[in-house]
């Protein structure tokens, strides 16, 4: 069961309160019960030493840029094995606020090209941006080490199994046409 929201932690930087000369800086240190609410809601075993810290600057006249480095180490179950599996991310992190960016209406929207900007919010909750960033960087199929999925046969009974080699048609074609090309001995290239 994936616990609320509430649980992760909050940490909002209200941007009317910041400085509109100068970078504000922040740390962002989960405490352990804070690092379990955020390794069930991301479905991992475990993780330690998460830390995100960085700046947040204006930018021109309205924008805002905010650029971390995220650090953690993340317990994860082997797709193969089901064993622990740990990985340490150490990513920089960058978003860009933009006053002029409007949020895309309707069913079907178009990705931007620059998937870091996003519309000026009145507030930002890095520990939100903390906790999105974690989840794109661990590993999609952590795999433990000589962890091998091997040759799967299925069929039913009484039947024989079709194996890899039966579904790659074009390399029987190729053993057929050397077949026929050692037969004709040569002929019938003119």
């Amino acid at each position: 069961m994936e616990p609320p929201l509430a649980d992760l932690p909050s940490t909002i930087l209200r941007l009317a309160d910041l400085a509109n000369r100068r970078a504000t800086t922040f740390a962002v240190v989960p405490s352990a019960n804070e690092n379990k609410a955020i390794a069930a809601h991301l479905d991992l075993r475990s993780l330690r030493k998460l830390r995100f810290a960085g700046e947040i600057a204006p930018v021109g006249a309205a924008d805002w840029t905010l650029t971390a480095t995220l650090g953690a180490t993340v317990v994860q179950d082997c797709v193969v094995t089901l064993d622990p599996v740990t990985s340490r991310i150490d990513e920089v992190i960058t978003r860009t606020y933009a006053a002029e960016m409007e949020m895309p209406q309707g069913a079907e929207v178009e990705m931007p090209a620059d998937d870091t900007v996003e519309p000026l919010p009145s507030a930002v909750d890095v520990a939100l941006v903390m906790i999105e960033a974690l989840s794109l960087a661990v590993p999609d199929f952590p795999r433990a080490e000589g962890a091998d999925l091997g040759d799967a046969q299925f069929t039913g009974p009484g039947a024989t199994p079709m194996t890899d080699d039966d579904a790659k048609p074009f390399a029987g074609l190729a053993a057929l046409r050397d077949s026929l090309s050692d037969t004709s001995g040569g002929k019938g290239e003119e």
